[in-house]
């Protein structure tokens, strides 16, 4: 209903001369019309819309519209206030968008507010409709001056809800259907009332259960829930789920139908086997729906590569079966989920990825897309959406998880133990030895730069160090395996050079400063003479601001390394050197024993 401010004119002069008179009024026979705002199909659902409503809006009434709908309508209003009505609360979002006028003959009967008739009722509806609109208005006459005040109309009271009795709950109870029910039963539970099996049936334990909740909720507990204290309940449930507009989406080119929050995601693009639903607001959540042909193999090799993808955390609980796979990513900032399942050839699934510590929303959310998973007709077409654009970094549109960090190492016992660089270890919130392995830190010696690793579990290198008993000679020929470019070319390579002094450039004896150009990911990598002995780890160019020329390197020696060993429980093997060894054979040697150590977040 349109409120006006009433305005009192204060008289500044004496001798002001005030005659009142009526405004006009609507003749009574005029037609009253009403806003039409929502529609329903049962009662259920209208008395439900009708509370909501009345929450919300003032002048709300239901009506039975006829061959089994029921509409909510807000009025009566005289023809100009209500379309005065429609276009303000059009204007504010408070009505939907096709909302429209209606007349009473539209109307078969009313049946909220409990009592009011206002459809055979005329004269009651003209009062109703006119009863703001006819304020007396002062008729001033030679007015000198006058002063305004606006004084705002005091708030109207809520409309009365008239709730069921006990006996009108069991009707109304009695037309849920047995889903109904059990939703009851598992908002109840989520409320903390009810510690029961979701089963439909109200038996004692979930009896207790709804008095329990209406004694919370200011109710009369009396077990038996009415119409309007069940949409309380499930409003409360589904709260979190406010603004996240659960759509069900179906996608023919996928072959993929089920729930998805499409008030906060939108369709973006195909890059098989992926159809991508990205964020559209402030929630930094993402959806992937998974189709593909295939076939076991093909399963678990989609299996493998999602667990190298940036939206796939390494930590958290992962299962492959025969034809199918969960797939959990745990991280400080996102969480997750993908399952995918092999079924006549075809490989459908999806992802959700959701920010980390909205955990009871992600549930509801998560749940919800897996119930309603339904396989459709259709797989995804493998040259959809293709895209010239091609990146190393990237599979499917979908970034390929990668270090902060990748450094080189080599293995010095049979269990797996690494030694390595330590430089970034402190910053690592997981390591990997050849982005498989997960590896813990045994020892640091932070002032030589120098790490020892154990992998969790224990492997079995096929080469391990054997460190040179003797020094090294000047120029003599010296040979470094690294991970140069950090795991791109998925093998270490080599780098040649000589021993340019047996210290270093301010005579640490530890060191050796070696002629070699050297790259950032070789740091922490195995030094071998022509025989294959190892001489020392290769370390990172810490040139204290110096600039030095680009094949200046330096290499902690073997006896300082195995020093660190010893104290890490580990017996390093030793060998008197031997003969200069066959380029092939040195090569493989130092690749074997060669691995590479990345830090992860």
């Amino acid at each position: 209903m349109i409120r006006t401010l009433l305005a009192v004119m204060i008289v500044v002069l004496a001798g002001l001369t005030v005659t009142p008179a009526k405004a006009q009024q609507t003749d009574a026979g005029v037609e009253m019309v009403w806003v039409q705002i929502e529609a329903q199909p049962d009662l259920t659902r209208i008395n439900e819309a009708l509370r909501r409503r009345s929450a919300q809006l003032p002048n709300v009434n239901g009506f039975d519209l006829g061959s089994g709908w029921y509409g909510v309508a807000l009025g009566p209003f005289s023809p100009d206030v209500a379309n005065e009505t429609l276009r303000q609360l059009r204007r504010d979002g408070a009505i939907p968008r096709d909302s429209y006028i209606a007349r009473s003959s539209d109307y078969d009967r009313q049946i909220w507010p409990v009592g009011a008739d206002f459809l055979t009722d005329e004269e009651s509806a003209v009062v109703a409709g006119l009863q703001d609109q006819t304020q007396e208005q002062p008729v001033v006459q030679d007015v000198p001056e006058v002063e305004v005040i606006e004084v705002a109309p005091e708030p109207e009271p809520e409309p009365e809800i008239i709730d069921e009795t006990p006996r009108e709950a069991r009707a109304s109870e009695a037309a849920l259907t047995r889903d109904q029910r059990a939703d009851l039963q598992i908002a109840l539970k989520w409320a903390g009332h009810y510690v029961g099996r979701i089963d439909a049936a109200f038996g004692g334990g979930t009896r207790r259960s709804m008095a329990s909740w209406q004694e919370a909720n200011g109710y009369d507990a009396t077990g038996i829930l009415t119409t309007l204290q069940r949409a309380d309940l499930m409003d409360q449930y589904n709260a979190v789920l406010k603004g996240m507009g659960m759509t069900l989406v179906s996608d023919p080119q996928t072959g993929i139908q089920m729930q998805m929050p499409m008030g906060i995601l939108a369709f973006k693009e195909l890059e098989p086997p992926f159809a991508h639903y990205d964020e559209t607001g402030d929630i930094p959540a993402r959806a992937l729906l998974i189709s593909q042909e295939g076939t076991q193999e093909t399963l678990y090799g989609l299996y493998d590569i999602m667990q190298t993808l940036r939206i796939v955390p390494p930590e958290g609980p992962r299962k492959r079966e025969s034809d199918s796979f969960v797939l959990i990513g745990e991280s400080a900032t996102m969480v997750s989920h993908t399952e995918a399942t092999l079924r006549n050839g075809q490989i459908k699934g999806f992802t959700l990825v959701w920010p980390a510590g909205d955990e009871e929303r992600r549930t509801r959310i998560l749940g919800l897309m897996q119930d309603s998973f339904t396989r459709i007709d259709g797989v995804l077409d493998p040259a959809a959406g293709y895209n010239e654009s091609q990146s190393i970094d990237l599979v499917s549109g979908l970034e390929i998880r990668k270090p902060i960090l990748s450094r080189s190492g080599f293995y010095v016992d049979r269990t797996g133990a690494v030694v390595t660089t330590s430089e970034g270890i402190g910053q690592c919130g997981n390591l990997t030895l050849d982005d498989i392995y997960n590896a813990e830190v045994t020892s640091v010696d932070e002032a030589l730069g120098i790490a020892v690793l154990r992998p969790v579990q224990a492997l079995s290198p096929m080469m391990i160090a054997a460190f040179q008993q003797g020094d090294a000679r000047l120029n003599s020929d010296v040979t470094v395996a690294g991970y140069s470019y950090g795991g791109v070319l998925g093998a270490p390579s080599l780098t040649f050079g000589t021993v340019s002094d047996v210290k270093g450039l301010n005579g640490e004896a530890q060191l050796k400063r070696l002629t070699l150009n050297a790259l950032d990911g070789d740091a922490g990598g195995p030094v071998l003479d022509a025989g294959g002995a190892v001489l020392g780890m290769l370390m990172p160019r810490n040139t204290d601001g110096r600039q030095l020329p680009d094949d200046v390197s330096f290499a902690i020696n073997a006896q300082s390394l195995q020093t660190i060993l010893r104290a890490a429980g580990i017996t390093a093997a030793t060998t008197p050197g031997g003969p200069a060894l066959p380029p092939a054979e040195l090569s493989d040697r130092a690749s074997a024993m060669t691995v590479l150590v990345s830090c992860w977040e």
